[in-house]
């Protein structure tokens, strides 16, 4: 666990905090990382999160990074700690009816697409302008907006990483400066490649899976 020791140490240099993503890993391994004193780990698809949450833990702290269809918001509202893949309205009403019918508030992260690459998904700034204006009105009660993802674009060029980091830092700190709001305070940016830049430019949450684990298998 020397890896995870050195990756929390340096998001605890930053006032940032680590996710461990474990999505294709088995539930014995997320074990070993939560041995070591993690708590918070991000899944892509619902039914993994259903399947480790019931052979692990209970005070994990679930969090769904990946792209969430709105047939399965049900599925997670009960206990997910954070829905950080927030890329429509739709999805944010259909969030909003099933928060409601459970009786609580979820905290969700806007995702903003600041990448090259056509295929990531994400919110333009104007898209995420008109968003935040609705927010704003308080039109969604049992939803906590805590702030902004996004992910860089896979490549070697480190300058392009750091340049959509900065972007994305800047319409974050816009969106603060507009909501006025002390639990808008996440800016989750940084994965396995790029955390490290993405601390120096102001993530307060970063995604580290494996560099953790290892390479994944996705047989």
């Amino acid at each position: 666990m020397d890896v995870l020791n050195k990756i929390t140490k340096l998001t605890g240099e930053h006032n940032a905090q680590l996710l461990v993503v474990s999505k294709t890993y088995p539930a014995e391994r997320i074990k070993e990382v939560y041995d070591a004193g993690q708590r918070e780990f991000g899944e892509n698809k619902v039914q993994e999160i259903l399947e480790k949450k019931d052979l692990l833990p209970d005070d994990i702290q679930w969090h769904m990074i990946g792209h969430l269809q709105t047939n399965k918001v049900k599925l997670i509202v009960p206990f997910i700690s954070m829905i950080h893949s927030v890329d429509s309205e739709k999805l944010l009403v259909e969030i909003q009816k099933h928060a409601k019918r459970f009786d609580r508030k979820v905290d969700i992260l806007l995702q903003v697409h600041v990448a090259q690459e056509e295929t990531k998904f994400g919110l333009n700034e104007q898209e995420l302008d008109m968003l935040i204006q609705k927010i704003a009105l308080q039109q969604f009660s049992h939803i906590r907006c805590r702030g902004l993802m996004g992910m860089a674009s896979f490549s070697d060029d480190m300058d392009l990483v750091r340049s959509e980091f900065r972007g994305l830092k800047r319409m974050f700190d816009k969106v603060s400066n507009q909501l006025k709001d002390k639990d808008f305070n996440t800016l989750s940016m940084g994965m396995s490649g790029d955390y490290e830049i993405a601390l120096e430019e102001g993530s307060t949450l970063v995604r580290v899976g494996s560099l953790i684990f290892g390479k994944r298998n996705y047989s």
